[in-house]
């Protein structure tokens, strides 16, 4: 990070750590007025102004993940894990708002009929994988446990069962060669449309605070939306190509070159062990293409990312932690978000 003076910015007043774990209405009138004030009292600078430029990217902050009782809630080892990250985090955008030039939030984006989705799948008796203590292998598939749908290939390859069942053979087999996770049914998540689909209120707000007093546009990125591939990196979908290599579906470029002419890139967000890492890893094989020594430009928020862990069922802190090891091996910085001014 190049050399400046970072004076970190007293926390609002507005900013209530015990909702961070809620859903709530953001006012944004409201919130907006707050954010002025607070420009004039602390003398806060529009980001257009900024020599060094700094953005946060935020994988995934959504209800979905980081709300207890939501769909895919992590909480970690100790249960309430992604809503202790998101305080810190909250608390991290505030401080540090005068330097913050852009904030990128992902936004994972799903509908019902998805490859990991139960309704995509049937056994024999027609009944749906379960989710979350399912993964599909090649196995699998070739003994018949599991078989795609036939029903929804309407919907999904206008009512073509053979090629449906051809590109899911092969996306399984490429997962496996290319040493991605297996192919994991999942609870229905990130529903487009749906609550779960939000940013988590606190995070809202406080990156809605931070667009009015910065006068910066926040960029948000969909990814997910593809029916037949998983995308837990916002960079790229775990599969680019059909059983045909034919594209199924593209690298996001744009992004890739947007985050490479940032001064600093800030990672934080949910999970530690897919979503968060995936997208970190695709970064550092654009990095390598380019200039490997750029990876000392990007700083990992340890404390505001979380693994993976369902008790009894799986538990992926061993494959997240190697994941963040290798980074740092590759020249990345794992930091605290408290000691931001020690760091940057």
């Amino acid at each position: 990070m190049n050399t400046q003076t970072i004076t970190q910015l007293p926390i609002p007043p507005h900013f209530n750590p015990d909702k961070v774990g809620e859903v709530w209405r953001v006012p944004y009138q409201q919130i907006a007025a707050a954010s002025e004030a607070w420009v004039k009292q602390h003398d806060i600078k529009p980001a257009s102004s900024d020599t060094n430029r700094i953005c946060l990217l935020l994988i995934d902050v959504q209800n979905t993940f980081c709300i207890p009782n939501f769909e895919l809630f992590v909480g970690g080892k100790s249960g309430n894990e992604a809503v202790n990250d998101n305080v810190r985090l909250c608390e991290f955008i505030y401080r540090n708002l005068g330097v913050i030039t852009k904030i990128v939030p992902t936004l994972d984006t799903h509908t019902a009929t998805q490859i990991f989705h139960p309704i995509f799948w049937v056994n024999a008796a027609g009944e749906h994988p379960t989710p979350a203590a399912t993964n599909i292998t090649l196995t699998d598939i070739e003994q018949g446990i599991w078989k795609v749908n036939p029903a929804v290939a309407d919907s999904v390859t206008n009512g073509n069962y053979e090629l449906l069942e051809k590109h899911a053979y092969h996306y399984v087999r490429k997962l496996s060669q290319d040493g991605k996770y297996p192919l994991t049914i999942w609870p229905y998540h990130s529903m487009l449309g749906g609550i779960g689909h939000a940013l988590v209120s606190s995070v809202e707000e406080a990156i809605f605070f931070h667009s009015i007093a910065r006068q910066s546009q926040t960029q948000f990125e969909i990814k997910g939306e593809n029916p037949l591939t998983e995308n837990y990196s916002i960079l790229r979908p775990e599969v680019l190509e059909d059983f045909e290599q034919r594209p199924l579906g593209q690298k996001n470029t744009r992004l890739i070159k947007q985050l490479l002419e940032f001064d600093t890139v800030i990672i934080g967000g949910q999970a530690k062990s897919h979503c968060v890492a995936w997208t970190i890893d695709d970064l550092l094989t654009e990095i390598k293409l380019v200039d490997a020594t750029l990876a000392k430009k990007i700083y990992l928020l340890e404390d505001a990312t979380s693994p993976v862990v369902v008790p009894g069922v799986v538990d992926y802190t061993e494959q997240a932690d190697a994941a963040f090891k290798r980074f740092a091996e590759a020249g990345m910085h794992l930091v605290k978000s408290s000691e931001f001014g020690n760091w940057a």
